[in-house]
């Protein structure tokens, strides 16, 4: 049930000018798990962009925004390359989202010309933006939404074309490298600097770009990379689908030369190096000018290796342990737990914010635990009988044993304790997560995952410790969720959430994302249905997690255990008397 391709990541450091490298999101969603997701594909480009550049044409990168259920604020989902240097772009990075026939999901394209390495918007000039929902481009003739780009009073902004395609369920990636003979000469100083582009076809016949090479400078005998992509990209799944390859010479403005193009399938690619896969590149306008045209040169396929994708679940079945433990925000800020406007209020009628970003993610994360214990700890208050401050308190009362049966058992001692300790403070956030990193560091070989979550009403007391923290952990089977509770500013939060900037520490960048910050909010349902406030609030939070695993796994080369067989009940054998 969680969902496992991310060709897109939430979003990671790198890419294109410092921007994130991803261009879409987690997908678990337990909204409608009854009913598994159609996942679709979205594929943006756009045409006659308005031009923000005085020497050359703008640089653009779109920016996908979806809409909160229940309230109306955008969310970034994700964000494509930047393109140099064009008012026409075809963005290669797409946008993988779940479809549901029964929900509205709103969607805000916005484009901008980058203009410096900064991740953040605001630097950079807006082109206009386009509204529509999933539905609508999934419902348009061959799933293909054209409209026009607005927002720039008294400005044509141009036009988008946002293409969905359903996607096959295909795991295998292929990992291909190709060189090319005797390519046309383009540059009238040197040789061609030659780069391919891959695009698959499409149901209606028309093409989608799904990958460009590297540019190598000055030849005509280049020898590309190899590069991996999956097959779902490359075809969809369909063997037999027209694979388009063009070779270009690059130039500095953005006009690249074309020196031709060939056709093959992944079924004959997958024939491997052979007489087979040597192309040649035609020029269609040469050929019908020149007699004697032969080609503008050859490209042979080197290698073609297949590898199949590891899922979440397929460590799941091989019996890796999801270990989950929460961390509670006793800090006075959160006020007197006899008072109803108290964030730690016992209403003994409904949840507070606590219990239920608590049971929204442990009511999910628990079904991965097979022995349901979970230590619960609590930070930032006075201990009986003394007083002392401790930021790193066992909510049962019992430092030696912090476990708790079940999500109820959690809740229960969560109550207890707001009964018995004092709210005080600062709120530091460094002691549980080095409490947690201490287990994960002794079992590294992948049969046991660690998921902390903190739920806090506020501001961090030991922000550079916790980013220390955070770094260390970050080379260790775990993630981190962070429910932010109540009205403060969150923008610390944020910092900690690595989407954006990967985060660091003197110096050290954490080798992984594995924090995961959402506002609880953002969730609340506003005609009081707290199920599904805490519905969404799971999907959110969880989302990252299987991708944020698979990470590790990748980075440490860790397979998945075989699956146990299944189990067969013995045979009784009767006895027959002679």
């Amino acid at each position: 049930m969680f969902g496992l391709e991310k060709p897109a990541g939430r979003r990671e450091p790198g890419g294109s000018g410092g921007f994130p490298k991803m261009a879409s999101v987690g997908d678990f969603n337990v909204l409608s798990s009854s009913i598994p997701a159609t996942k679709v594909e979205l594929s943006v480009s756009c045409r006659n962009l308005l031009d923000r550049d005085t020497f050359s044409k703008s640089d653009p990168i779109c920016v996908l925004y979806t809409q909160a259920i229940g309230n109306k604020e955008w969310r970034e989902f994700g964000r494509t390359e930047v393109i140099d240097n064009t008012l026409n772009p075809d963005f290669v990075r797409k946008f993988i989202m779940d479809y549901f026939f029964e929900e509205r999901e709103n969607l805000r394209f916005d484009f901008y010309d980058v203009d410096s390495k900064s991740p953040n918007l605001s630097k950079h000039d807006f082109l206009g933006q386009m509204f529509c929902t999933l539905g609508e481009i999934v419902g348009s003739q061959g799933s293909r939404l054209e409209k026009s780009i607005v927002g720039i009073p008294g400005k044509k902004c141009g036009t988008v074309i946002v293409t969905a395609e359903e996607l096959g369920c295909c795991r295998d990636s292929v990992l291909m490298q190709f060189c090319a003979n005797k390519l046309d000469k383009k540059d009238f100083f040197g040789k061609s600097d030659p780069f391919l582009v891959f695009h698959r076809s499409n149901e209606d016949g028309s093409f989608t770009i799904c990958h460009k090479t590297e540019v190598i400078k000055n030849t005509l005998n280049p020898v590309w990379q190899a590069f991996k992509i999956s097959v779902r990209a490359l075809c969809n799944g369909d063997y037999d689908r027209t694979i388009k390859v063009e070779v270009y010479d690059w130039d500095r403005d953005g006009s690249h030369d074309f020196i031709g193009e060939f056709t093959t399938s992944y079924r004959e690619l997958s024939r491997g190096q052979s007489q087979f896969n040597v192309y040649e590149v035609i020029n269609p306008k040469k050929k019908g000018k020149k007699k004697k045209y032969v080609n503008s040169g050859t490209v042979t396929l080197l290698s073609f290796l297949i590898e199949t994708e590891v899922s979440f679940l397929d460590y799941i079945k091989g019996g890796t342990q999801i270990n989950f433990t929460v961390a509670i925000d006793f800090t006075a800020s959160n006020g007197n737990p006899s008072q109803p406007t108290s964030l730690h209020y016992m209403n003994p009628y409904q949840l507070n914010a606590y219990g239920m970003a608590l049971k929204a993610v442990g009511e999910i994360i628990q079904d991965y635990d097979s022995d349901k214990m979970f230590p619960a700890l609590g930070f930032g208050a006075r201990l009986p009988p003394d007083g002392r401050v401790s930021h790193e308190f066992a909510l049962n009362g019992n430092p030696q044993n912090p476990y708790c049966h079940g999500i109820d058992g959690v809740m229960e001692a969560y109550y207890r304790s707001l009964k018995s300790v004092q709210l005080y403070g600062p709120t530091n956030f460094a002691p549980v997560i080095n409490h947690v990193a201490r287990y994960a560091a002794s079992v590294k070989d992948g049969s046991q995952y660690f998921v902390l979550l903190i739920i806090t009403d506020g501001v961090i007391s030991d922000m550079a410790q916790t980013k220390e923290s955070i770094v260390n952990a970050s080379k260790l089977p775990m993630s981190i969720i962070i429910v932010g509770v109540g009205p403060a500013e969150f923008d610390a939060m944020e910092e900690l959430d690595g989407d954006v900037v990967r985060i660091s520490s003197r110096g050290k960048f954490a080798e992984r994302d594995i924090v995961q910050f959402v506002p609880f909010r953002d969730y609340i349902d506003r005609s009081g249905n707290h199920v599904l406030s805490m519905a969404r609030l799971a999907k959110d939070v969880l989302a990252e997690i299987p991708e944020q695993f698979l990470s590790y796994m990748r980075v440490r080369g860790i397979k998945p255990s075989p699956a146990p067989p299944p189990y067969t009940p013995p045979v009784h054998v009767l006895q027959t008397q002679i």
